[in-house]
């Protein structure tokens, strides 16, 4: 199994980015697809999660209203657009996979993270 982020940065406040993560290894389709964060000094915190089918989606409310969760089945790729970027945004993300729903911070499988820096 590999998922592999790409897309983080360094962007002002207010600014947008979009992460992906291009999963392999495993039937995408069929797995609850989450994106997790770790800040600077702290602990991992859970950001969102997709479901498998009908593409329902959860969001912390930290990130509600400014980020969004989509996947592609058909190229294995889970994204997450990130617009109005706050400081506080600043963390490592990961993306995660589970074959059921979860919105913690434990997963099947997680990826090596990708940083992503609001500053000015």
């Amino acid at each position: 199994v590999q998922l592999v982020e790409s897309g983080g940065g360094l962007v002002q406040p207010g600014g947008s980015l979009r992460l992906s993560c291009a999963a392999s290894g495993f039937t995408f389709s069929t797995y609850y697809m989450s994106w997790v964060r770790q800040p600077p000094g702290k602990g991992l915190e859970w950001v969102s999660t997709i479901y498998t089918g009908a593409g329902r989606t959860d969001y912390a409310d930290s990130v509600k209203g400014r980020f969004t969760v989509s996947k592609d089945n058909a190229r294995n790729t889970l994204y997450l657009q990130m617009n109005s970027l706050k400081p506080e945004d600043t963390a490592v993300y990961y993306c995660a996979a589970d074959p059921y729903y979860s919105n913690g911070v434990s997963h099947r499988w997680r990826g090596q993270g990708t940083q992503v820096t609001v500053s000015s």
